[in-house]
């Protein structure tokens, strides 16, 4: 099979670097590599196993000098498979335990490639970075204990519009790149010429870049060669400490893997010793995904101490270019994105409440876990007498030891897994659509906030739904969904006005939630955005009011997690969001501007 030359890649720049630099050291910790579709992340990935160098190997004949292995991680790919699991075929042919190997030995010495990272589950993800820093593979799992080698660079790519990856497994990636398309009218033509002489005649094609990719490969080893002989001057220690302090860094990991990186780009250039320019070139690679979340206050008693400012920055590297080529494309462009900037933090909303409220801690990315869902990983196995996601192992094991000599399977012998994955969310908005201006404002800031949470809903497993009641009845303006698309489509208008039919919305959000009921990986969230007053009754007629409190109380009955944002305003308050707050057993509180980042942020803390 004819792989794209790496070499032959038009631009692109940085992320050949940040691969190279890996091949180089892999202690590094891999790449994250981030950027939308059609942006050579894979062709890129692939194309470095090509330029490696061999490899020595035990095979069957001593020790053999092979090509580098890739290994592609399937999204879909089970924690045994990764790992490693019982060999099933000695269990029934040898009647013993027997460790069957995963893709994690066959990535040994190799690289181990995960497309759409962002999407992979999250232990898993843990598991893979916990590999990749030790070198190690453990399994002790199913009666078995076995421990291999596994040293792998570890590369991921995703595409930001699928959601984010949880600033813990962030920082665990060495470096991190973000690869946008191609813009010039030069490059993109060069890109199309290419591709189309490699889809044309592929042999022709990679025998043109050839030598190219022989140099790429000769650079590769002598810098893997030259780099335990390279020396970090004890001044530049400090400036990485102080490079990864000025981005309030708090990890340690930042400065080993700046470290490393400086001197695999020492390396890389055939010197002996880092440069403050290598350091600075690492930093754009090493902290762009490990920004702190508060800027420490300036010492003025420090000020002799401080980094060189830009523009002694952009001095000290300038000339620097002739360094670090590789192949047809020089992978040292100067980075054209600032790496040393103060952020803005956003200000978190003030909540008002009439009760103590204990709000946890935020964290980003991360949905709450809950036991025997559908998904997630196995944590153990249980008795059964349906064949229901059927353990294998375990069932197998036990028709063995019921009768080692005949196999055969009876109902009960039958074991089913129960896993422990991350559970979604269903969060249902119900809105007050009823009034004028406070209403747009209102549907104005639900629509806002219904986009943010959809924005990685995907990743989370998340759902969001639209209830908003006017007039005489209420209506599903939004269908709950993870498409950020459907939404925007759904909510094109939001029509306000008129009566406040209340206890109309509260019932078919009731039949919405039932209809999720079964769905156990969803737990659901109901936000009701109200002043309470109600003044439409169902069908049949009767007091609204007392329909508003029956139906609120039954939803309790049934463990319904709810949040309510009083909307009342003026000098004269009734107070009625709280008695709903109450009959639904939630939280009631009131938002001091009622936006939509104040809204996101207020449910964002409430599942995690």
């Amino acid at each position: 099979m004819n792989l794209y030359p790496f070499s032959a890649i038009v631009g692109q720049a940085k992320l050949k670097k940040a691969l190279l630099l890996c091949a180089i050291n892999p202690a590094i910790g891999g790449v994250l590599i981030k950027g939308e579709k059609g942006t050579a992340k894979t062709t890129a990935v692939r194309g470095l196993a090509s330029i490696m160098p061999l490899t020595a190997q035990e095979g069957g004949f001593g020790t053999e000098n092979m090509t580098v292995p890739f290994v592609d991680l399937p999204l879909g790919a089970s924690e045994d498979r990764i790992l490693g699991s019982l060999d099933l075929q000695a269990i029934v042919s040898e009647k013993k335990k027997k460790f069957l190997p995963g893709l994690l030995a066959s990535a040994h010495q190799g690289i181990l490639y995960i497309d759409e990272v962002n999407l992979l589950a999250d232990h898993l993800v843990d598991i893979l970075l916990d590999v990749a820093a030790s070198g190690i593979n453990t399994v002790q799992r199913e009666g078995i204990s076995e421990s291999h080698a596994a040293r792998f660079m570890l590369i991921g790519t995703m595409n930001p519009e699928e959601g984010n990856l949880r600033p813990q497994f962030l920082d665990r990636f060495g470096l991190m790149v973000e690869v946008e398309g191609h813009m010039d009218v030069v490059d993109r033509v060069e890109v199309v010429r290419r591709r189309i002489a490699f889809e044309g005649d592929p042999e022709q094609f990679v025998s043109q870049w050839r030598m190219a990719q022989l140099a790429l490969q000769s650079r590769i080893l002598k810098a893997q060669q030259l780099l335990p002989a390279v020396k970090m001057p004890e001044g530049l220690l400090t400036l990485i400490s102080q490079l990864c302090i000025e981005r309030s860094v708090s990890s340690l990991r930042a400065d080993i893997v700046l470290f490393k990186t400086a001197t695999a780009l020492a390396a890389w250039a055939g010197r002996l010793n880092v440069t403050p320019e290598d350091i600075r070139e690492a930093a754009e690679l090493v902290l762009n995904h490990r920004k702190g979340k508060k800027q420490p206050q300036s010492n003025p008693n420090n000020q002799g101490n401080q980094p060189k400012n830009e523009s002694e920055q952009n001095q000290g590297s300038a000339g620097n270019n002739d360094s670090g080529e590789c192949g047809e494309g020089n992978c040292s462009d100067t980075p054209e994105e600032k790496v040393f900037g103060n952020g803005q933090e956003k200000e978190v909303p003030k909540l008002k409440s009439e009760q103590p409220i204990t709000v946890p801690e935020l964290i980003n990315g991360r949905s709450q876990k809950a036991v025997q869902t559908t998904r997630g990983f196995q944590v153990r196995a249980e008795k059964t007498h349906v064949g229901n996601d059927l353990a294998v192992s375990e069932t197998i094991l036990n028709a063995i030891m019921r009768d080692p000599d005949h196999l055969i399977i009876r109902t009960d012998d039958l074991h089913q897994k129960v896993k422990n994955g991350k559970a979604g969310h269903l969060i249902l908005f119900v809105v007050d659509a009823s009034g004028s201006m406070a209403a747009g404002k209102r549907m104005e800031a639900v629509k806002g906030s219904v986009l943010g949470l959809l924005k990685d809903a995907y990743q989370k497993r998340d759902m969001v739904g639209l209830i908003a009641f006017r007039g005489v009845e209420a209506t599903i303006l939004l269908e709950p969904t993870n498409s950020i698309e459907d939404a925007e489509h759904a909510m094109g208008s939001l029509p306000t006005g008129g009566r406040t039919p209340l206890p109309h919305a509260l019932l078919l959000a009731t039949e919405v939630l039932k209809s999720y009921e079964k769905t156990k990986d969803l737990q659901p969230l109901l936000v009701v955005l109200s002043d309470g007053k109600a003044n439409v009754p169902l069908p049949g007629g009767g007091d609204p009011w007392r329909q508003v409190l029956q139906v609120a109380l039954q939803m309790a009955e049934k463990s319904v997690r709810a949040l309510v944002i009083d909307t009342e305003i003026g000098y004269l308050r009734f107070g009625k969001a709280q008695e709903l707050a109450a009959a639904l057993g939630a939280e009631c509180l009131t938002l001091d501007e009622l936006s939509p980042e104040n809204l996101t942020h207020l449910i964002t803390a409430r599942i995690i």
